[in-house]
Parts: C-alpha cells; sequence; structure tokens
C-alpha cells in the first residue's frame, strides 16, 4: 500500500475543505493576539500564522522543511518563553497528548495564548473513522472528545476564553457531494452546534498572583 501521508490527504476534497475551514479560524482568532513569540506546531500545509501580528513566527515539527525540527514531547524552547502556540490536530497523533499539552504549558509565557483544533469523536466525522477500513490519516488517529481537552486544560491552568465548532459537512471524497452539503455548515452553529467536524478552542495560561504590569 503506498504512503499516505497528512500532506497528502489535505490535497483531497476533504482536506482542502478543511484546510479552508481552519485557515479561517486561526487567521481570525490570532489576529488581536500580540506578544514576541508564536509558534505552530503541526499541519505543514498551512500557515496558521499568516495574520499574527507577532513579529517572530515559526513552524515546528519533525518533517523536513520545519523552521525548528524538533519531537512535540519535548520541545527545544525555554520555560515561559512562547507569547503564542498552535496546536492543530496535534494531539489527536501524539504517543502521550496529555505529555505534549503540559510540554505546551511550559513554554507558554503567563497570559499567553494556546490555540488547539482538533477532530471531534461525537460528529459525522467521527463516524466515519469507526468504519474506515483503511486507517490512514486523518483516520489513524485518536479522536479526543472536547471535554477531555478542557478537563485536561483546567488542570494545567490554562482558561478556556473562546470556542468554535467547524466542518458540519460529512467528510465526502467528492467535491460534487462536499458542495451538496455546504448547507449543513451554513445551517450547524444553530441548529446542531456540538455536531461539528472539527472544534477550536482558544486557552489562556493563568498564573496565580500574577500581576502584569502593562507599558
Amino acid at each position: 500500500m503506498p504512503t499516505y501521508t497528512e500532506q497528502d490527504w489535505l490535497q483531497t476534497p476533504p482536506g482542502r475543505y478543511l484546510l479552508a475551514r481552519e485557515q479561517a479560524f486561526y487567521d481570525s482568532a490570532v489576529a488581536d493576539i500580540f506578544g514576541f513569540n508564536a509558534l505552530q506546531f503541526g499541519l505543514p500545509g498551512g500557515d496558521l500564522l499568516r495574520e499574527c501580528r507577532i513579529p517572530l513566527r515559526s513552524h515546528c515539527g519533525p518533517a523536513p522543511g520545519a523552521d525548528v525540527r524538533c519531537h512535540f514531547s519535548e520541545l527545544p524552547f525555554a520555560t515561559h518563553s512562547a507569547d503564542l502556540l498552535l496546536l492543530p490536530h496535534l494531539l489527536e497523533y501524539a504517543e502521550n497528548p496529555h505529555d505534549t499539552l503540559r510540554e505546551a504549558e511550559r513554554v507558554l509565557v503567563p497570559e499567553g495564548h494556546l490555540i488547539i483544533s482538533g477532530y471531534n469523536p461525537i460528529s459525522l466525522w467521527g463516524a466515519r473513522r469507526l468504519f474506515e477500513r483503511r486507517k490512514r490519516y486523518p483516520w489513524n488517529g485518536s479522536f479526543i472528545s472536547l471535554l477531555r481537552i478542557k478537563d485536561w486544560l483546567a488542570l494545567l491552568g490554562l482558561e478556556v476564553v473562546a470556542g468554535k465548532m467547524g466542518c458540519y459537512a460529512p467528510p465526502c471524497s467528492s467535491e460534487k457531494w462536499l458542495g451538496r452539503w455546504q448547507f449543513m455548515d451554513r445551517a450547524g452553529d444553530r441548529w446542531w452546534p456540538m455536531l461539528g467536524g472539527v472544534y477550536f478552542l482558544v486557552a489562556k495560561k493563568r498564573v496565580t498572583g500574577m500581576r502584569l504590569i502593562k507599558p
């Protein structure tokens, strides 16, 4: 069987559909976050920091072409060194997602932002994963529920300040059928808000007793 990578899948109709909605969300979410260092982990097919105003922006990951080659469980960054971290579909494929999240929290500065996107197991995308015979990307990941992610964030002192669902249409392999299901994206937030194929979370690192001195 030929190798089927994340990059390959992002060129398919459902991959392009997903990436377009991810890009729109991240463009909006990062536009008003400020600081000195911003890091994107994973999703090499998208520049999710393109609308970010932070001057130092890097793409990190084990794949060739990344600005910083690293493993997500052992990040080569100092504690409290990044103002913004993006984790697009990273936790589903981590050997120990909680450890990966803990390492991200270590690198994040107090009051820094962490943005996560993940596949929702309680959705049409989650249902397809259950019935997919060939466990290739993205169906070979362990989809983690939104409630569990929120619990992990709370344990690490990361407060969820914003969230959204997206990709309500089923992950059809055909461009034609994806187009026919586009009405679900327009109605999803109103009629079935918790059944989106992908969830997005924006969290902020809170430190007890920390008092910010503003310019």
